[in-house]
């Protein structure tokens, strides 16, 4: 059999979300610390009018959405609008769009932290006054905002630096989290809003600052519709991405978008402004009051309407909706669900922000130390924490309506630049597979070019310091690309290419290894390479990198070379006896699930695991990689304890039969006639089986033919042997000095064991000074699950309660 080459490598990343998952990182993202932020301050600007702002808001972003939707379901890559960009335009221009989206990132970072502050500082203020009045008498209304903007900012910063992960799963459920509270608070607006006689006079006039008002809050609230585009950054993890991106895509908007109307509909027309403790009180007596700067309406003196009394109290003025028509745990509710999804943003937007930089340094568009990652925690900490200043900075130094602003602006101008490279792609790239196409094209991307372009030159009439701000940015963005990109593109190319061992004769027969270092590579490759030999298979070595959230998946690939040594140690292991290996590198974000669906994508006979003894963890048995396998593999697994290596001259099966000890003899009749083939030499095959004293004849009787069961019809010679010891594994543990291989069957445990092979070989595991092989058949789902039913119906543990080695 002829031994294969290097040449090409199998490099896969991980796809694990499927279209509900990327639906809630849409939705979380939008239905984040926007709509408790704005609320107030767009119906400040834009009166009951607001609502019309919304659904706007919802159209033009739509246009946007459906370019997203063709580009992300045609080119699946990590980067979104960035990519997008940087594929159909210049490199001038694909550097102004990631520029432009990192600062885009950077300033919505901002808006969430400066939101968190003000929702902490009301939060003092109605559970803990003394604090409160202190720290507001000491510091001010701004500074004491500013001080917990800063805590929470450099926290989340000093999480994604040290590589913490607080999103993955629980992202979905922090999520529905925050939909059940905004639908709480829409349930008793609703009551409110039906019962209110007046309701209608709520919102007359409907436009009473023109529909200038209604641009400015369109401007403003533009950001709280970002978050769709994050689907399109994540899809290289997005499970059948060409279908569940558009998808998700417009499930998410749809939803947010009807949410934002409803809170706005209620937090307008439910409000009674009489019932609020400030009616009657003057503006020039708010600012006293508020500790905030109110503005003077001479021909108006009193607060009249529910809009005027949230757009004075902005970023809380949803809670004052909230203490007018819920009850008291309704108003915490929203007080908390503000913290909530205050840092739920932060942090999601901290990873977005900090991405971009790191892309763009590593692709030398920024200088590299932005591109540099930790070298033991992975992540890129020189991007977060570039970002993390920026955004400290915006957030204490400009108004939140500047900062609302600006981060809108930059979103507007980054999606418009998204939607002419639609067009470009599809115009230059006709042929391109695409899993949506965009209807009534091109109207649809040049209708978002202009929506997007007049919103913002419109935010220059009434917050031009939005403009200046991000004009600066682009100003030494252009002077960042004059002095380094241009000069750094004509450097060295960056080495892009990994060569891997690749498979060239596919087999029936595979052995799984998942190898962690060279020291596994060896020992696994010798044990993998003997039982596929005795299958004619081959050898499917897998290195998995596990990805932190702080990197995409496809930035993993800057580790690939530290796997390529630990495969290259199997693959010398295999060719010593002339057995095919498949290598493969695997980024995920999780080791465990990374090697269970390359056994089940490759459909795998045998996965073999190796154990060092021990595990750091107390609440596990073997380690959280193995302890998860056990319970249920996808496919017959082997774990091994590795003692010091011993030919197999000996090899001793301690079993009383059963479905995993036939398993544990095939191992074991693999590995001797591998070993015979090249030595010459016949191991022993010794079937031990060890029973208490006192053991009733009928018992043994029993033994000796479950033992018979699994050796009849063997053609090698069996020899088998049966003891009395008043300890099982010290029996076993003893005849095991005598052979140098042990491998045994897992036994059959109560349904809620810790210990997935059977308490008894797990203890010799642990004991035994020769190396010991532990064995679990697999069994399919429906059998696994039947299994454990009918154990916790009976309770019975099948083997605790025995005389003798239980069936196994």
């Amino acid at each position: 059999m002829a031994t294969h080459n290097t040449n090409q490598g199998e490099v896969t990343l991980a796809r694990t979300l499927g279209l509900f998952d990327a639906t809630m990182i849409g939705l979380g993202a939008m239905i984040g610390a926007g709509v408790f932020v704005l609320t107030g301050i767009a119906t400040g600007e834009a009166g009951p009018a607001a609502i019309i702002a919304f659904a706007l808001n919802g159209i033009v972003t739509m246009f946007t959405a459906f370019s997203y939707a063709e580009l992300a379901s045609a080119i699946p890559e990590a980067g979104g609008g960035y990519s997008f960009v940087k594929r159909a335009m210049p490199t001038s221009l694909g550097f102004l769009a990631g520029w432009m989206l990192w600062f885009a990132y950077t300033v919505a970072c901002a808006l969430y932290a400066t939101g968190f502050g003000g929702y902490f500082v009301e939060l003092l203020s109605s559970y803990w006054p003394a604090a409160h009045a202190a720290l507001v008498g000491t510091l001010g209304q701004h500074w004491t905002v500013a001080l917990f903007t800063f805590v929470i900012s450099a926290f989340f910063v000093t999480l994604n630096v040290l590589g913490a992960d607080v999103t993955g799963k629980a992202e979905n459920i922090v999520t529905v989290t925050k939909v059940i509270i905004l639908g709480v608070f829409i349930a008793f607006g609703l009551v409110a809003l039906f019962q209110r006689p007046d309701a209608a006079s709520a919102f007359t006039p409907l436009f009473p600052k023109g529909f200038g008002g209604v641009l400015v809050a369109m401007g403003l609230t533009f950001i709280a519709f970002e978050g769709y585009d994050l689907i399109a950054t994540i899809s290289e993890e997005v499970k059948d991405p060409t279908k569940n991106i558009p998808l998700a895509t417009f499930i998410s908007l749809g939803i947010a978008v009807i949410i934002y109307l409803f809170i706005l509909l209620v937090s307008i027309g439910a409000v009674d402004p009489h019932n609020f403790d400030v009616f009657g009180m003057t503006y020039d007596q708010l600012p006293a009051a508020l500790g905030i700067h109110a503005p003077i309406d001479p021909n108006d003196p009193t607060i009249n309407t529910a809009w005027e009394i949230m757009g004075i109290y902005k970023e809380t003025g949803i809670v004052r909706a909230a203490e007018n028509f819920m009850p008291e745990f309704g108003v915490a509710l929203i007080v908390f669900g503000g913290l909530f999804s205050t840092m739920s943003a932060l942090n999601a937007s901290v990873l977005a922000s900090s991405r971009v930089g790191f892309s763009m340094g590593r692709e030398r568009m920024l200088p590299r130390i932005l591109g540099v990652i930790h070298p033991t925690r992975r992540t890129p900490h020189v991007a977060v924490l570039v970002t993390g200043l920026i955004i400290i900075a915006i957030a204490i130094g400009l108004p939140l309506e500047v900062v609302g602003s600006g981060a809108s602006l930059m979103f507007l101008l980054s999606f418009a630049l998204t939607n002419a490279a639609m067009i470009l792609i599809r115009v230059r790239e006709p042929n391109l597979k695409r899993g949506y196409r965009e209807p009534l094209f091109p109207l649809l991307p040049i209708l978002g070019i202009v929506s997007n372009l007049g919103l913002a030159i419109y935010q220059f009439t009434f917050q031009p310091l939005a403009w200046y701000v991000g004009l600066a940015w682009v100003a030494l963005g252009v002077v960042v690309y004059l002095v380094y990109t241009v000069r750094a593109e004509k450097g060295e190319p960056l080495p892009v290419k990994i060569l891997l061992e690749e498979r060239l004769v596919p087999k029936d027969y595979q052995v799984l290894i998942p190898l962690a270092n060279e020291e596994q590579g060896r020992l696994l490759g010798i044990l993998g390479a003997a039982i596929a030999w005795a299958h004619d298979g081959e050898v499917l070595a897998l290195h998995v990198v596990r990805v932190p959230v702080q990197l995409s998946i496809s930035d993993g690939r800057v580790f690939l070379k530290e796997g390529r040594p630990i495969l290259e140690t199997a693959i010398r292991q295999a060719k010593q006896v002339n057995v095919p290996v498949h290598t493969m590198i695997r980024l995920d974000r999780s080791i465990d699930r990374a090697i269970r669906e390359t056994a089940r994508e490759r459909q795998v006979d045998l996965m073999i695991l190796g154990w060092p003894g021990y595990t750091e963890s107390e609440d596990r048995a073997f380690g959280s990689v193995i302890d998860d396998m056990a319970q249920d593999p996808p496919s017959d697994l082997a774990v091994v304890r590795f003692r010091e290596r011993e030919a197999p001259h000996s090899i001793m099966l301690p079993t009383a039969g059963g479905l995993n000890a036939a398993l544990a003899l095939e191992l074991a009749l693999a590995q001797a006639r591998e070993y015979q083939h090249r030595t010459n030499e016949q191991p022993r095959i010794v079937v031990f089986t060890v029973m208490r004293p006192g053991t009733s004849p009928e018992d043994q009787k029993h033994l000796q033919q479950n033992v018979a069961r699994i050796t009849n019809g063997i053609d090698y010679p069996i020899e088998t042997k049966m003891t009395f010891a008043p300890d099982i594994v010290e029996g076993i543990l003893a005849e095991a000095e005598h052979h140098n291989l042990v491998i045994m069957g897992a036994t059959e445990e109560g349904p809620f064991e810790r210990l997935f092979f059977g308490t008894i070989p797990e203890r010799v595991a642990r004991q035994c000074p020769k190396t010991v092989i532990m064995v679990k058949r697999y069994r399919g789902p429906v059998r696994f699950w039947l299994q454990r039913l009918w154990g916790a119906l009976t309770g019975r543990s099948q083997n605790n309660g025995g005389n003798n080695l239980s069936s196994n």
